[in-house]
């Protein structure tokens, strides 16, 4: 069969979509006008590298019929991660889920586990499908990661280790994480889902503590369709996660320890080769789109964008907003239901927190656990369209619709009130 090499190779330039101005209340989708955009326009669509490279990676794959099992593409695939972060070994996966699950595994934890609830629900659901109990921690108001002033009160005789989780690219407080961990004799790893090529006092995400999980889904800045890994530089360590990831097999007919199939197929690696032939493009988007954003919203009562300054290494993948409902005139769940009327499929992420999802509830007659910054924040913060598929103007549009619903921010409230307080007519 003949592969369409006649593809275009995917741009790296944004999309430009038509969009409808929107200067007046009465204009907005919810009381009826039609979307700002005809499309939707998505917080994380997905980064597309060069298709015809891509494709003659996966003929050479047909060509090869080694489709899986540490094919040599996988193996590229973790080098050359491995190299870009500055660690000894990078384990490639199906999925970050996963990554986390085998990454606990080879850590050896077990009892009680400590982590933020302000995360998405996979890190929590990762720990309790193996038999952990997670204990959810605060969050510092400012980098919105893990609390280490909160961490001790947490720990008991059952507490096996500790899962920070670097967000939107804010990372963890790394250093007094590390001493907590060593004081206690607590292992300790990371959730890195959110900050591939991120660093902090200029050392890459990817070396810190036992071990580290990426996310490679199609959302993220590195897409491999679906796909993860875990990097350490621990030899032990990745010795365990490659059993894990394959069975617990040492070789092809020893299985010496308790495994799974995790392992990365060579289609997914050779996307995410591809991938990061354009990563440094990409990269280059997501820092524009940033500064336009916060050039556009920093004159709008109430509205801030989550800064990222300083020198240290940014991939950008989110622009998170936080709405201050008092100083705004509306709450972030009325600005983003405007905005989603709008075809702006902005985001409430984190929301809720993990701590107050049903499956990690306290049964009847036990207390929520009190985590007061990760309550404000998680109703506070959404997540706005960014990626190669959204340009200057998207952007402009995009702040044009937040300023218009805070300048009428009051109204918009009182309207939606009424609107779900008032029956509907029945049709004939």
């Amino acid at each position: 069969m003949q592969l369409p090499y006649d593809f275009p190779r995917a741009s790296v330039q944004p999309l430009i979509r038509p969009w409808i101005p929107k200067w007046r209340l009465e204009d907005l989708a919810l009381w009826g006008g039609p979307p700002a955009f005809p499309e939707p326009l998505h917080v994380g669509r997905p980064n597309i590298p060069d298709r015809r490279r891509f494709f003659e990676r996966l003929e050479d794959i047909l060509d090869r019929r080694w489709l899986t099992n540490n094919g040599l593409y996988v193996q590229e695939f973790e080098r050359k991660v491995a190299a870009m972060l500055g660690v000894k070994h990078c384990v490639a996966v199906c999925n970050a889920t996963v990554g986390l699950q085998v990454a606990a595994q080879a850590l050896g934890l077990e009892g009680e586990v400590i982590l933020p609830s302000f995360t998405f629900v996979a890190t929590a659901h990762a720990l309790r499908w193996l038999g952990l109990t997670p204990v959810f921690c605060d969050i510092q108001p400012d980098t919105l990661t893990l609390d280490p002033d909160r961490i001790e009160e947490l720990i008991t005789p059952r507490t096996s280790g500790i899962v920070g989780v670097h967000v939107y690219g804010s990372v963890c407080d790394v250093d007094r994480l590390e001493a907590l961990a060593a004081h206690h004799k607590l292992s300790l790893m990371y959730d890195a889902a959110h900050a591939f090529r991120c660093s902090r006092e200029g050392r890459m995400v990817g070396g810190n503590g036992q071990a580290e999980v990426f996310s490679f889904h199609a959302t993220k800045v590195l897409g491999t369709f679906e796909g993860g890994a875990v990097t350490t530089n621990d030899d032990e360590v990745d010795r365990k996660l490659r059993r894990a990831i394959s069975f617990g097999l040492n070789r092809e007919d020893e299985v010496v320890a308790i495994g799974t199939n995790a392992k990365m197929p060579e289609v997914s690696a050779a996307m995410g080769l591809t991938a990061l032939e354009s990563l440094d493009e990409w990269l280059a988007i997501n820092r524009s789109n940033y500064a336009a954003y916060r050039e556009k919203l920093e004159e709008i009562p109430g509205v801030s964008i989550i800064p990222f300054d300083g020198p240290e290494s940014r991939n950008y993948q989110y622009v998170i907003i936080r709405v201050d409902e008092e100083r705004a005139g509306l709450s972030r769940d009325t600005l983003v239901e405007a905005l989603r009327a709008e075809n702006v499929l902005a985001r409430r992420y984190f929301y809720p927190p993990c701590h107050l999802m049903k499956p990690y509830r306290p049964s009847a007659s036990g207390e929520p656990a009190t985590l007061p910054v990760t309550e404000r924040v998680s109703s506070q913060v959404a997540a706005l369209p960014t990626g190669t598929a959204v340009g200057p103007s998207e952007i402009q549009q995009v702040c044009q619709l937040i300023r218009l619903c805070v300048e009428h921010g009051r109204e918009i409230g009182e309207r939606i009130l009424l609107r779900n307080r008032v029956p509907a007519l029945p049709t004939a």
